[in-house]
């Protein structure tokens, strides 16, 4: 198997069993266990290691070795570690916070790409939220994640704002656990695919403050399905 391969499936393994909780806060990972519970050469290891620290997942003492950390310390901006707290035993823990952190971001990112959008932009918003119109008549799930995906990265990029658009992969990985943790039925609500459109075309027709608003209803229906919030 090649290394890449090894390293990553061993990094998907141990950072899976830190978020589960299997492996507590204080836990003790040494390089040579690494190497030797995963048959692995010490470089891939090395790899590994790097991996789990740059996720803040561990922190590697002098004599001691990788030391687990607290959730506090971990990267929880990074779409790995959004993907591992997706797939553990507090899922719907993480994602309701996601789901705060769009209702708080994405209302603001439509209404600032309704003004400031570049004319492909806005038109290809409108043809993403065309194309979720027919996948989810479809029921093509997959397809529609893809899509969903794509739209809401552009809405993100096209407000003009770096920060916002730096939430990209952020969102995409909250998309990605929604819809692969079940939680997103086979045919969308039309109220959805209605909602992607009407904010479309808001911003298609340069008004910020509907953007805004029709935003901000998605988002407050999607609590409400997710959560009966």
């Amino acid at each position: 198997m090649p290394a890449v391969v090894l390293h990553s499936a061993v990094v998907e393994t141990i950072a899976q069993d830190i978020v589960d909780g299997i492996l507590p806060v204080g836990e003790i990972l040494r390089l040579d266990g690494i190497q030797s519970t995963f048959d692995i050469s010490r470089t891939v290891a090395r790899e590994v290691m790097r991996s789990l620290e740059a996720a803040g997942l561990v922190v590697a003492r002098r004599r001691v070795g990788l030391v687990v950390q607290p959730q506090n310390a971990w990267s929880l901006l990074d779409p790995r570690v959004i993907g591992w707290r997706l797939k553990g035993p507090k899922r719907e823990e993480q994602l309701d916070s996601l789901t705060q952190l769009r209702t708080a971001i994405e209302p603001m990112a439509a209404g600032a790409a309704a003004r400031d959008a570049q004319d492909a932009q806005r038109e290809r918003l409108v043809a993403l939220a065309e194309e979720l119109a027919r996948l989810g008549a479809a029921g093509d799930l997959e397809s529609f994640l893809d899509v969903d995906i794509a739209y809401h990265s552009l809405l993100l990029e096209a407000s003009g704002n770096e920060l916002f658009s730096a939430l990209q992969d952020v969102f995409a990985e909250t998309l990605r656990g929604r819809t692969h943790g079940g939680l997103m039925p086979r045919f969308p609500r039309p109220e959805a695919i209605s909602a992607h459109l009407d904010v479309a075309h808001l911003v298609h027709g340069r008004d910020g403050g509907g953007a805004h608003d029709a935003m901000a209803a998605m988002m407050g229906e999607l609590r409400g399905d997710l959560f009966g919030a």
